[in-house]
């Protein structure tokens, strides 16, 4: 009796123990949460630093000169170079966009500091020799062909006219992607005109098939630089943007820098049964078969990620300019990760960073009323996140399938691109932050993930850092334009585009970080 009493009693000081122990570990951790919420600010640091010390080309502007520049790009948009598919481009406004450029931009192309040469037939590549030879060089890019447009979606102005309408001017090219086009040659042509000539040398590439592969484009341009020895100090293309409201809870604009892009696969899933009469069905049809098979896809989304891979980053950047109790939650990811990636895995635009997508975007089957169709065909779009792999994702498809009687063929696919450094010691990064809050001192710089694929993707045997960013003001409603009906940009933030680019070359002239 004694014995059983004694048991209970120490059964009883064990309990309180484990209470009281796991009290404490709940008291630490909220502590440890509470410390991190106050202090922690990511994105502090070499905007406060020493640099060294830039006589600046003055970027003062004319009227005319404003005026002429809103003239190319509007010229520029009028040009209808879409890519239709890698064998189907508009190859006759390739070459009138090549004669545009060399309309709009005489100093760049007579300047003894500028070599031009065509790559690809349609594409270009600039060479700006610097003074400095020990300078590594990098380079800019740009995309010149667009997607198809029709006015019939529902446009305000016809996509290929680039009407201005309060202070916008519309077309199809204008946030993708040749305001980073004429943006980066008008910038370089007003450094010339004041007689500019850099420390560092870089290159300009303009592919002509970016939004069909880059194929044709990039791939040769990057070939040409191979064949020179070249090596980049980073690479700068488009991506991201200054977002401005689109991130709930944020206050204030955010300018993220993509710093790795997600993986793609395209797979193809197909069924084969024997043909017959509707009269006489089976019990399951090809249709059948394969409608299950993507139902098992849709229902059983792949793992979540989020915190494994370069969008953790994005938030702990900008934690600090949350309110409570969002703060509290994105200065803390070690533990509240889990909570958060359900919460943004209910909306598509955020579901896309927590985890691998998959989408299914094409369906075919059936020749006839009354006829069971032989064969089945679906194809599935998969973006891949950071912390997987291309066959990692292609198991995991198999396993879910799960029903030997549908193929699975894979169309084309690649694993995410690295993710390059975003450190304090990161040139490439640190230059186009400083650049970024000396245009925009009102927004928090911070890296980003770019769900879709640039030309940069091709880039990467000749540099370990590619950023993807480009400074177009995307306000609520503005991403949906983006491929999409209505696409636009402001005058006034074309201007600023110019003088960004105008300020990063001077600003990539430093030898070293800021100290």
């Amino acid at each position: 009796m004694t014995g059983g009493r004694g048991a209970k009693v120490r059964a009883v000081r064990l309990a309180k123990a484990a209470s009281l122990a796991s009290l404490f570990a709940l008291a630490v951790l909220l502590v440890v949460a509470a410390v991190r919420t106050v202090a922690v600010d990511a994105g502090a640091g070499l905007e406060l630093a020493r640099w060294e010390k830039i006589d600046y080309v003055s970027a003062d502007l004319s009227g005319e000169q404003r005026a002429q520049l809103i003239s190319n790009f509007r010229e520029a948009i009028q040009i209808p170079t879409v890519s239709y598919s890698e064998t189907s481009l508009n190859t006759t406004a390739l070459r009138d966009f090549s004669k545009l450029l060399r309309k709009a931009f005489p100093a760049v192309f007579s300047s003894h500091l500028v070599t031009h040469e065509i790559v690809g037939e349609y594409s270009h590549l600039f060479w700006v020799a610097g003074s400095d030879l020990s300078l590594v060089p990098y380079m800019l890019l740009a995309h010149i062909d667009v997607v198809p447009a029709n006015e019939s979606d529902g446009w305000d102005a016809p996509p290929f006219s680039a009407k201005e309408i309060d202070g916008f001017i519309y077309g199809r090219g204008t946030i993708d992607d040749k305001q980073s086009v004429m943006g980066i040659m008008q910038a370089l042509e007003y450094l010339l005109q004041r007689g500019y000539s850099p420390q560092r040398g870089f290159y300009i590439g303009l592919g002509h098939d970016e939004e069909v592969g880059g194929v044709a484009g990039a791939v040769s341009i990057v070939n040409a630089l191979k064949e020179r020895s070249v090596l980049l100090e980073f690479v700068l293309d488009e991506g991201l943007a200054v977002l401005d409201g689109i991130i709930s809870g944020l206050n204030g604009p955010a300018a993220l820098i993509g710093i790795s892009e997600k993986g793609q696969a395209t797979v193809k899933l197909s069924v084969s049964t024997p043909p017959g009469h509707s009269s006489m069905p089976p019990a399951e049809g090809s249709i059948g078969i394969l409608a299950a098979a993507v139902k098992r896809l849709e229902d059983n989304p792949l793992p979540r990620l989020f915190g494994y891979g370069p969008e953790r980053g994005t938030f702990e950047h900008l934690a600090h300019k949350f309110g409570l109790p969002l703060r509290f939650i994105m200065s803390n990811l070690w533990l509240f990760g889990p909570l958060l990636s359900r919460v943004m895995e209910l909306r598509p635009e955020t579901n896309a960073f927590v985890r691998t997508t998959t989408a299914i975007t094409m369906f075919n089957s059936g020749v006839k009323v009354n006829v069971l169709p032989s064969n089945a065909e679906a194809v599935v779009n998969l973006r891949i996140h950071s912390a997987q792999t291309l066959k990692e994702v292609l198991d995991l498809i198999e396993a879910t399938v799960a029903d030997e009687r549908v193929k699975i063929e894979v169309l084309g696919g690649f694993d995410p691109l690295p993710v390059s450094d975003y450190s304090n010691k990161a040139f490439g990064y640190q230059i186009l932050k400083k650049t970024a809050l000396e245009q925009f001192p009102q927004v928090t710089v911070a890296p980003g993930i770019c769900v879709g694929n640039t030309d940069s993707r091709h880039y990467t045997e000749l540099t370990k850092d590619i950023y993807r960013f480009a400074p177009t003001w995307f306000k609520p409603g503005d991403p949906q334009r983006f491929h999409g009906v209505n696409e636009r940009i402001s005058k006034k933030n074309y201007e600023e585009m110019v003088m960004f680019y105008f300020r990063l070359i001077q600003n990539c002239d430093v030898k070293d970080l800021a100290y």
